[in-house]
């Protein structure tokens, strides 16, 4: 592998050139050319060519075959085996004539190759060789002689795929009728090869000692010894006959040499196998040499007879058969008695040590073969033989394997015959054999139940009948005389120990069985014996067939192997059993019904006497094989009492006349009621042997109707029945019984019983259960597709199951635990489930039935238990399994289709189920409808569907019973408008919890024409439309509904989870039908019909494509109906402008000169100015002199019908119509101010801005009508046109005033704006006195327009305010009455329950809140010298409401960690808290802010000591979310800085309701952000002193978050600030968030740095010193402390620090000493001066200082001189 300078292997001189390596051995070995290696032709070399001229030879073969074969030279294994490949592979590629040219080198390689030691090469090798011969053919024959040899060993490798691999290259090369002429052509090479292996060759010759381990050298070599034993074997069976001769000498010369003897005693068993096999070829095909060294075959062979190797045995045996039977004079040579029968004898007694299979078979020929002169005396050495064969039996390897105790049983049976049959007529023998042997032999089998299943029973009673046979056909012989005295013997010696078996009051219970094995067997005919085993080799005898020797490979097959015996199946076949009797030898007949007798008679005595259920089982047994009137007779014995007088006359004269009936009612009814025994089948067995004794089947009837009426208990009758199942023979005993009434009306009252549990108190729960397992027995079996019973009782005893599952709904669920409910289900399912070719009689179809409903209806109704509704689930499954695979065409006439489809008509029409209801109802239906999908007819699923839907009345009916609350929101929204009132029913009357019908029918129909299309079952088209139309009718008016109730919202998620929706239905099903459907219901009924097809396009389920065939034609629209104006109004946002303007261009002409009553009609001016309404609120029609138009034609209609518009008027009066009409108008203005953009005349603004002020003191003078939704409406419309005006004039700029009339703003604030919200403020107040005010209730709807109008309201305006005065009489204000009566009015208002009141009190109150603090600032001196720590308290009306918001969070919050994100589930109760909690402190900040410096100190005193803003901080790290990037930017991955909340200015708007997910997070956002910004000390407090989960989540939130935005905008501020200090000069470094201040005054120059921390404002602000000069060092640093001081204490900005920390430097320098405390002049947080002087030492302290310090210390000294401070 390596280099050529690199170290060699040792021995390995030079490099492995093969032409140099050939010179080399020619040289120093001068070895003949043509023969190379180690002196033998299969040296280590491979391929070299070993002749003169190499070289050019070489060059003759192929180059690419030189590299292989080189190859093939190497010793590396994986090396060789490749190339062996890859040799074979060229072979198959190149051509012939190249591939010649290898063959004079391929015998050395193959010689060599084929002994390789690894098996992989040989295999390799041998395919390879295949392939050569295939290719090479004939060209191979020169080289036969020198391949042969190894070519047969190769065929007797120890590797058997190697060794088939050769046997195929053999057949491949020469057809099976050329190989003997191929082997005898070769004959004399393959001798002197095999010889040479067996005799000269030792382990290092085969291998190079130096190279080879010892270990692999001694494998080959054995190996190789082997395959030559092997192969010459396969010589001498391949030769022909005539070629044997000339061998003779070579085998002679083998078989001379004791080397070869030696093979025998070698210490593989491989070899020794193979030596004996070749033995045995030799004796076979070379007899007489083998008997001319008889001396050395003899002892070789029959001495190894106790080799128990398992590879040596078989060929061993076989060898010895061969050798006794060839060498005739064998025995001479060896000592038989001495030497070879102990060996055998111990053998046999060892079991053959686990190999009785292979051995055992080779005795009888063995002992056929002994000279009489080796076993005299015979009987000792036959009772020896036959004891040692007993004796291996009780090894315990033979008692656990059946085949080796098989082995054993059959060659001592085999023996035994033959050696009865050798000395028939020695009476010593015979009594040897049956008295010594045969006898104890059955005797230990019986003892031993293991040894019962070797077959002994059936080999004994197959040896009775040889006997027997051979006694009856040679009658009046000697033969036959000595063959009845042997059996007579027999049967003597059988009926004692049978009888001593039995004889014992306690019998072993083993030897009991044994016996009654024992005599079954030996009872049935010849015929019976093995008809279950495989077929096996029989020993026949000289008298039946030709002797066993004439065919000597029969020899090896004289066994009976057989798997586990029949004779241990206590109960045989009735029919046999009594006709076995008939074909039984008189010669077995007589002594066998002797024996049973006299069993019989002894087990009835200890029955009778000791009551022994050990006698009573094996009488049980012998009856049922031995039921004759004999029998019965010797167990009456002499009780010949008659039995009881009360029986029939008919039963009395049976008894009289068949012992087997009187012994039936004499003793079997006694036991059988004696005590109920677990397992008294045994007596049941005994009832049928008694009834099989009667004459017909109509006494047997008699006797069982008279049992079943007085004598047999429950669980004996249902064991008969149970036997009648299990066997043919005994039900045909029994058929006019289960037939009959008697059992029949029996079950029936059974039945009844059980269902209504009328004997409990008298039974146990086991018997109880019996009693249910004979019902379900005579239901569910069948026989010949026929019931049990008869039919009429069946049906009997389904009705009172059906009847007791009825009662269920009326019992508790406890009850139904308790009940047999259970019990019927497991019955009805074995029913339904067994009921194979039965059809479903009337009453099984009603139990069906109810089992479905009581499965089909929740557990509240039905009141049963889980566990029994997953049974009755199973049961009647498997009846409508059952139904539908037999009905077959009829099932139109199937009760239960029919009943069960009303049923579920009027389930889901009767409007009374729930979810949980629904849900089970539905769940029910798909399992039903799966069940359907099996039937073979197809159109079952598609009828049964016809008749649940309902008709089309019903539909209209259910439809109308829908509460039409859904109608408000398309009300409110615009989507569709009314003119009359329909609003009959109201939600809070129905009931909360049951689903509408509609709902229910719409939902089961679907799922079960979902279904039907999954498994494409084909349904009527219209069908299938029709209920899709009915469905999205049903989730339209869910999806209408305001605050949906729980139960709607779960009825929708579980559609969701069924997958029943409209898009999964069209995935399956044809639609094509469904959207003309849709508009034929929206151009007939209008409402929710064309809401739908709105809601279709919108959802993209059908493009607005598909449905422009549908409005073609405009005017078939015309004249307006409610259907066709709600469809235009649908329709609208999707037509395009062109199609608008048809519309728009129908509706003008119509709104010119109508009447007064065709004003508010639908098709006057009503319909078409809705339907204008809808186009325009697309902004679709930009024509600003058309809508001039309308307005003119408006207020035209004012003029000539002014009483048709309600200004100022009371309602109650008011038409629906006017109404209607007065909301279009309204909605128009509104639209019209909103889209058009030429300007108005000032008639125009006048008309609208008058009209809606009347309009608005309408909606306030009618608030008692708010509950009328069109009151309502108009309401809402009011107030949306007064806030749209209001919005208009509030975003006029000087650029659009010009387009205004001249006094039209001035007029608008002076008189309209203030008139709307002197309207509005007291409205406000009226409508929140009602507390429930849900934002998204119909009642509440005008509050969002009118609350959104509030939210205009100038601060002047809401100071001139006319609110009734509500002032705190506790109060502590500084406020003047009216803003205080502002504050107490609104204040409260933050908390109530409805966001757009909670939003507008709000902005009020934010305009409210930097007016309030300057009264405080009048009153501040009073605040200046107490004693203790300032503090004051922001508005008290807004801190009370703040520690109620604070109690109420708490509660919502208080137990979530903080950092754990909650989500506040928008407009829920916890919403309006956390809102109003935030909005309150947006407030108190803004007031804060609003402040000066010393309030704010005495604000934030307040709140350290109250601990509000703790409370808020904990609560905003719980309502902020982890991310607050904005919604919208989230996405934006180019922008630098991207949006989060605290970026975005929050928008709280009223009417904008899609970011309500939004509005709590970002709130709370902005509370922090104001938080740090106002009050970054108190924050920054909180912070340090917060526990490190919490302070790590806040450092790393704000730093991430919030800190640049601040930073940033307080730099931005200082850049921006103009504020001018007097002698310093502020400037800022964005870049570095750093500030630079420089002080001068006279010569004293200042220069401080303030660097903003990487968390501003959590993280301290370091000050840094820049330029100093003329200041003093230790002054210096005083100030840059203070600066430090004030920049982290105060609550400001840095401006505001660095203004107090000036105003203290200058105080310093115009004099003003130090607070000797805290060494500032300004006090740091109250900003106060020091003014409270010591008395002794004259200096001045800060009031706030000295407190702290007295506190500290507990002291009233000075400071500084010690003295007592006063």
């Amino acid at each position: 592998m390596g280099g050529k300078n690199k170290q060699r292997t040792k021995g390995n001189l030079r490099p492995s050139n093969s032409g140099r390596a050939a010179e080399l051995l020619a040289k120093e070995q001068g070895t003949v050319p043509g023969f190379i290696g180690f002196g033998t032709s299969h040296s280590d070399l491979g391929y070299v060519p070993a002749i003169q001229g190499a070289e050019e030879i070489d060059s003759l073969v192929d180059s690419d075959f030189r590299m292989v074969l080189r190859k093939l030279s190497k010793k590396d294994v994986t090396t060789k085996l490749k190339a062996m490949q890859e040799f074979g592979t060229m072979c198959t590629e190149r051509d012939t004539e190249i591939v010649k040219g290898v063959l004079p080198y391929w015998p050395r390689i193959f010689c060599k190759i084929s002994l390789d030691h690894d098996r992989r090469v040989r295999e390799a090798t041998q395919q390879a060789f295949e392939k050569l011969i295939l290719k090479v053919k004939k060209h191979l024959a020169p080289y036969l002689k020198s391949l042969m040899g190894y070519w047969l060993m190769a065929q007797c490798d120890t590797y058997p795929p190697a060794a088939f691999a050769a046997k195929d290259a053999f057949e491949a090369a020469f057809p099976p009728t050329k190989q003997p002429e191929a082997i005898a052509f070769c004959k004399d090479e393959i001798t002197n090869v095999l010889q040479d292996h067996l005799l000269k060759e030792t382990p290092d010759t085969l291998s190079d000692p130096q190279t080879v381990p010892e270990e692999e050298r001694e494998a080959k070599f054995y190996r190789v010894v082997t395959c030559s034993l092997l192969a010459l074997k396969k010589l001498l069976c391949l030769l022909p006959d005539n070629e044997l001769d000339s061998l003779e000498e070579k085998f002679k010369s083998l078989l001379s040499q004791n080397k070869f003897w030696k093979y025998g005693k070698h210490s593989v068993p491989q070899i020794r196998s193979a030596y004996f096999e070749l033995v045995s070829a030799l004796c076979q095909h070379i007899p007489q040499l083998m008997k001319e060294e008889a001396s050395k075959v003899s002892p070789s062979v029959l001495l190894s007879i106790d080799d128990s190797d398992p590879i040596v045995c078989p060929a061993l045996w076989e060898a010895v058969l061969y050798t006794v039977t060839t060498v005739e004079d064998c025995w001479l040579h060896v000592n038989a008695k001495k030497s070879v029968f102990p060996k055998l004898s111990t053998m046999i007694r060892e079991g053959g040590r686990g190999l009785a299979t292979v051995i055992y078979p080779y005795l009888l020929p063995f002992i056929s073969k002994l000279p009489q002169s080796i076993t005299d005396p015979k009987v000792d050495f036959f009772r020896n033989f036959l004891t040692s064969l007993i004796a291996g039996l009780s090894t315990e390897r033979i008692k656990t394997s059946i085949s080796e105790c098989s082995a054993v049983i059959s060659a001592f049976f085999e023996c035994l015959r033959f050696i009865m049959q050798q000395n028939l007529g020695e009476e010593e023998i015979e009594q040897m054999l049956v008295n010594d042997q045969l006898i104890p032999f059955i005797d230990t089998v019986l003892r031993d139940p293991l040894l019962q299943n070797g077959q002994l029973f059936d080999c004994l009673a197959e040896t009775l009948s040889s006997w027997e046979a051979k006694a009856d056909m040679e009658k009046d012989d000697q033969t036959a005389q000595d063959l009845e005295n042997v059996l007579l013997n027999f049967w003597g010696k059988l009926s004692e120990i049978c009888v001593e078996k039995i004889n014992e009051p306690e019998a072993d219970v083993k030897s009991v069985l044994g016996v009654s094995n024992l005599l079954q067997v030996l009872q049935k005919p010849k015929s019976s014996i093995k008809s279950n085993k495989k077929k096996n080799g029989k020993v026949r005898f000289s008298d039946e067939t030709p002797e066993p020797e004439s065919n000597k490979e029969n020899e090896k097959c004289v066994s009976s192997e057989g798997e586990n015996s029949e004779g241990t199946e206590l109960v045989a076949e009735p029919s046999l059993t009594h006709n076995s009797s008939d074909l039984l030898s008189p010669l077995r007949k007589k002594p066998l019904e002797n024996l049973v007798c006299k069993l019989a008679e002894m087990s009835i005595n200890y029955v009778n006497e000791q009551k022994s259920e050990q006698h009573l089982r094996f009488l049980s047994t012998l009856l049922d094989s031995f039921s004759s009137s004999q029998v019965f007779s010797v167990l009456l014995g002499d009780e010949n009492q008659s039995i009881v007088k009360a029986k029939p006359v008919e039963i009395t004269k049976l008894a009289q006349k068949n012992p087997a009936v009187k012994f039936l009612y004499g003793k079997l009814i006694g036991w059988l009621n004696e005590d109920q025994k677990k397992d008294a089948g045994f007596l049941v067995d005994i009832l049928y042997s008694a009834l099989r004794c009667c004459d017909s089947d109509m006494e047997r009837k008699d006797v069982l109707d008279n049992l079943t009426e007085e004598h047999l208990q429950w669980n004996s009758l249902l064991q008969v029945i149970e036997k009648a199942c299990s066997s043919s023979d005994k039900h045909a005993l029994v058929t006019l019984w289960l037939k009959g009434d008697i059992l029949g009306e029996k079950l029936v009252t059974l039945a009844d019983g059980l269902c209504n549990k009328k004997d409990l108190e008298s039974t146990s729960e086991s018997y109880f259960s019996e009693k249910w397992t004979l019902l379900s027995l005579v239901l569910s079996q069948h026989v010949k597709n026929d019931y049990l019973i008869g039919e009429v009782y069946v049906e009997k005893i389904i009705v009172k199951l059906h009847e007791t599952l009825s009662k269920t709904k009326k019992l508790s669920e406890a009850e139904n635990s308790d009940s047999s409910v259970s019990f019927i289900c497991d019955v009805a399912y074995n029913y339904f489930s067994s009921a194979k070719g039965c059809l479903l009689m009337p009453s099984s179809e009603d139990l069906l039935l109810t089992l479905f409903q009581l499965c089909a209806q929740s557990k509240e109704k039905t009141h049963i238990p889980d566990f029994l509704i997953s049974k009755l689930k199973n049961t009647w499954l498997s009846g409508v399994n059952l139904l539908v695979h037999h009905i077959g065409s009829t099932y139109k006439q199937s009760t239960f289709l029919r009943l069960s489809a009303l049923w579920l008509k009027n389930q889901v029409q009767s409007s009374s189920l729930d979810i949980t209801s629904l849900q089970v109802l539905l769940s029910a239906v798909e399992d039903l409808l799966i069940t359907f999908l099996e039937s073979e007819d197809t159109c079952l699923l598609g009828d049964y569907i016809t008749s649940v839907m309902p008709a089309s009345n019903e539909w209209e009916k259910m439809r109308q019973s829908l509460p039409i609350q859904w109608l408000h929101r398309p009300l409110l929204e615009g989507r569709l408008s009314l003119n009359y009132e329909c609003f009959k029913t109201d939600f809070k009357e129905q009931d909360t919890k049951t689903l509408p019908s509609h709902l229910c029918t719409s939902a089961l129909l679907s799922k079960m024409i979902l279904v039907a299309l999954k498994k494409k079952i084909g349904l009527e088209n219209n069908e299938l439309e029709e209920i899709i139309a009915e469905l999205l009718y049903s989730l339209q008016w869910c999806e209408e509904l305001d605050n949906l109730p729980d139960f709607l919202t779960g009825f929708c998620e579980m559609l969701q989870k069924m997958s029943i929706t409209f898009d999964n239905l069209c995935v399956f099903g044809n639609t094509s039908g469904l959207l003309q459907l849709l508009f034929n219901r929206s151009r007939e009924n209008g409402t929710l019909w064309s809401l739908i097809i709105a809601k279709l396009i919108l959802s993209r389920s059908i493009s607005s494509e598909e449905v422009k065939p549908y409005y073609k034609r405009k005017e078939s629209f015309f004249p307006l109906t409610e259907g066709n104006l709600h469809t235009i109004q649908s329709l609208c946002p999707f037509l395009s402008k062109e199609d608008k303007k048809e519309f728009s261009a129908q509706c003008i002409p119509a709104l010119l000169g109508w009447t007064k009553e065709d004003l508010c009609s639908i098709d006057g001016g009503f319909g078409h100015l809705a339907i204008f309404n809808s186009c325009l609120q697309t902004r679709s029609i930009d024509d600003g002199e058309l809508l001039h138009g309308i307005l003119k034609i408006i207020i035209s209609w004012k003029k000539e019908h002014e009483d048709i518009f309600l200004f100022s008027c009371n309602l109650s009066d008011a038409s629906p119509e006017v109404l209607g009409v007065n909301i279009e108008i309204i909605r128009f203005l509104s639209l019209f101010l909103k889209y058009c953009s030429s300007p108005l005349a000032e008639s125009e603004w006048d008309f609208i801005m008058c009209s809606m002020l009347a309009w608005l003191e309408t909606t306030n003078e009618n608030q008692a009508l708010y509950s009328l939704p069109l009151v309502q409406l108009f309401a809402c419309v009011s107030c949306d046109l007064a806030c749209d005006l209001s919005a208009f004039f509030d975003s006029t700029t000087l650029d659009t005033t010009g387009n205004l009339p001249v006094n039209l703003i001035s007029e608008w604030k002076e008189f309209f704006s203030r008139g709307i919200h002197s309207l509005f403020l007291p409205l406000l107040v009226t409508v929140t006195e009602n507390k429930d005010m849900s934002e998204t209730s119909f009642q509440n709807a005008m509050l969002k327009p009118m609350c959104e109008t509030l939210t205009y309201i100038s601060k002047d305006q809401l100071l001139s305010h006319k609110l009734p005065a509500r002032l705190g009489t506790s109060q502590k204000t500084n406020l003047p009455e009216y803003l205080q009566t502002v504050l107490n009015t609104l204040v409260p208002l933050l908390l109530f329950r409805a966001r757009p009141v909670q939003i507008a009190v709000y902005h009020m109150l934010y305009k409210l809140m930097p007016e309030l603090p300057q009264y405080d600032q009048d009153n501040l001196k009073s605040y200046g010298d107490e004693e203790e720590e300032p503090a004051l308290s922001p508005p008290a009306v807004l801190m009370s409401l703040l520690s109620k918001e604070e109690d109420l969070l708490e509660n919502v919050l208080g137990c979530i960690p903080v950092g754990q994100i909650v989500t506040i589930k928008p407009l829920s109760e916890d919403f309006c808290y956390v809102l109003g909690y935030l909005l309150t402190w947006k407030l108190i900040l803004t007031f804060f802010k609003a402040a000066s410096s010393q309030l704010r100190a005495l604000y934030s005193m307040y709140l350290r000591k109250t601990k509000s803003l703790n409370k808020l901080l904990y609560h905003l790290f719980r309502l902020m979310p982890e991310n607050p990037s904005y919604g919208e930017t989230a996405i934006e991955v180019s922008n630098k800085d991207p949006k989060t909340f605290f970026t975005e200015e929050l928008q709280l708007s009223i009417r904008e309701t899609a970011t309500l997910p939004y509005h709590i997070p970002h709130l709370a956002c902005s509370v922090y952000h104001m938080t740090l910004k106002d009050l970054p000390a108190m924050v920054r407090l909180w912070w340090n002193s917060s526990e490190k989960r919490v302070f790590n989540i806040v450092d790393r939130f704000t730093s991430k978050y919030v800190s640049n935005v601040l930073s940033f905008q307080e730099i931005s501020s200082v850049q921006t600030s103009t504020q001018l200090f007097n002698g310093m000069t502020v400037k800022a470094r964005a870049a570095t968030r750093e500030v630079m201040a420089t002080y001068t005054i006279e010569d004293i120059v200042i220069e401080l740095i303030i660097q903003l921390p990487s968390n501003y404002p959590l993280g301290s602000i370091t000050v840094e010193s820049g330029k100093r000069v003329g200041v003093a060092v230790q002054q210096w640093r005083n100030w840059m402390l203070q600066l430090s001081t004030y920049l982290t204490h105060q609550n400001g900005s840095i401006m505001e620090g660095l203004a107090l920390w000036k105003n203290n430097v200058d105080k310093r320098f115009e004099g003003v000493e130090d607070c000797m405390i805290c060494f500032s002049v300004i006090h740091g947080f109250n900003y106060s001066l020091p003014k409270k002087a010591c008395r002794t030492c004259k200096k001045k302290f800060h009031s706030a200082c000295l407190y702290k310090w007295f506190t500290s210390s507990n002291k009233s000294t000075c400071p500084l001189c010690r003295e007592t401070f006063f």
